[in-house]
């Protein structure tokens, strides 16, 4: 790893500096005021991991120069601590690398979660109906806001797909991860021969965007209005209640029916029809700038096979990292789920510090 330079540490504090007496000027419009206190608050954690960089760095070298003494005992005691130091000098590096990698401007987003049974018929719905209700319980216990949008309720239980808007802090930064395939194996409670079947559900997690981000033409939009159905095709509304939203120049569909208010199922599918127009602008951003190369942890392929939740073994294991862990019940309820993200979000970390060091 590149060793950042003192003179960007002291540019780093420097700019704290710069934000906090700005920040106190008399005269300061609010505006301005709720301006400066986003960067400095962005800002302020940088400059606190370059501050303890640069204290071991400044510690390390007294140290050395204290092992030149001529006192035997002075020596051992500079030796000792100065093993001490450059153990922890390396970690404060790291965490002030990681600190000034470039940042998602999505992260700080809420999200957009869909879940679409897979490959396995109902045995499929019933895994995405767990993997709906793992993903809430996880928000549950990050503190977020989990509110279902839309969803298709599967004959036997589960969800044939079903779409979540999840609100807080950092939701996109820590759910990014969850994007591709998830397979289960397990034997299915209408199986008498209790042979083990494999399913799939399909995961998606988008940045969910502001008016403000993606702008639509009423003259791009075709809007049918139908009646709404339960399952099986059973009438649950007698008033052309649903609505479907076509985007014509990208073929986007959205439909929702789950309100009885035809306005508040078209205000519904505009809100998942405009992120999912956001992510469509982000994807062909990511493609360019990238090259079309996808990392091994990020690429949110929604066709990639990133994990397997294995019940008779009572693991899950994560493709993409190479990480099994022997906790599925655990990971499950949503308490567990924390090991996984936390290690896919440290590798996606590990990656883009070491093509620093290639540039």
């Amino acid at each position: 790893m590149a060793q950042i330079s003192l003179e960007r540490i002291t540019s780093i504090e420097a700019k704290k500096h710069e934000l906090a007496e700005a920040m106190a000027a008399a005269d300061l419009d609010p505006q301005d005021f709720v301006r400066l206190s986003k960067e400095y608050a962005e800002i302020e954690p940088v400059a606190e991991a370059a501050r303890e960089v640069r204290r071991l760095r400044a510690e390390r070298e007294s140290l050395k120069e204290m092992t030149r003494d001529a006192d035997e005992e002075m020596r051992a005691m500079a030796e000792e601590e100065l093993a001490a130091i450059e153990k922890k000098l390396p970690d404060a590096e790291r965490d002030l690398a990681v600190k000034l990698l470039p940042k998602d401007a999505a992260d700080q987003r809420a999200a957009m979660l869909e879940v679409r049974a897979g490959t396995g018929g109902d045995e499929a719905a019933l895994f995405a109906g767990d993997l709906l209700r793992m993903y809430q319980r996880y928000a549950e216990l990050q503190g977020w806001k989990f509110e279902l949008i839309n969803a298709s309720a599967s004959d036997v239980g589960g969800y044939k797909e079903a779409v979540a808007s999840i609100n807080g802090s950092g939701v996109f930064a820590k759910l990014k991860f969850e994007s591709g395939v998830h397979r289960v194996q397990r034997v299915p409670a209408t199986e008498s021969g209790g042979r083990i079947h494999t399913s799939a559900a399909t995961v998606a997690v988008l940045p969910e965007a502001e008016e403000v981000d993606v702008q639509i033409e009423e003259k791009d939009l075709r809007i049918d209005v139908y009646r709404s159905s339960g399952p099986g095709g059973q009438s649950v509304n007698t008033t052309d209640s649903a609505v479907r939203i076509t985007h014509l120049p990208t073929g986007i569909v959205v439909t929702q029916q789950d309100e009885k208010s035809q306005h508040k199922n078209k205000a519904k599918a505009m809100k998942v029809l405009r992120t999912r127009l956001y992510e469509h602008e982000r994807a062909k951003v990511d493609a360019e700038r990238s090259g079309a190369r996808k990392s091994m942890v990020g690429s949110g392929d929604r066709s990639e096979r990133i994990r397997t939740y294995n019940f008779p073994q009572g693991r899950v294991t994560d493709h993409r990292i190479n990480l099994t862990l022997h906790k599925l019940e655990a990971i499950l309820e949503g308490s567990g789920l924390e090991e996984l993200v936390e290690a896919l979000i440290g590798e996606d970390e590990a990656q883009r510090l070491a093509g620093l060091d290639e540039e």
